[in-house]
């Protein structure tokens, strides 16, 4: 069977994933660091570029975060 290009099979997929893993992420407000993105904290494009927002920081702004406000202006 041959694999397509979205499959997890497909050759490159595991590349990928360990630059991922080995890529740190730390929360864009207070610097906390994780190993990856958490399934609780807060992830905002801004200009393009994604900003990750830990439990603490996301809850504190939550309606500026709801406003759609960039993180610059809370």
């Amino acid at each position: 069977m041959a694999s397509l290009p979205g499959d997890s099979d497909s050759n490159g997929s595991g590349q990928r994933s360990e630059a991922a893993a080995a890529r740190r992420i730390g929360c864009a407000r207070c610097g906390t660091p994780a190993d990856g993105p958490r399934p609780t904290w807060t992830c905002s494009v801004e200009n393009g570029t994604r900003h990750y927002f830990c439990d603490r920081c996301a809850r504190a702004h939550l309606r500026a975060i709801e406003g759609r406000l960039d993180s610059a202006r809370w």
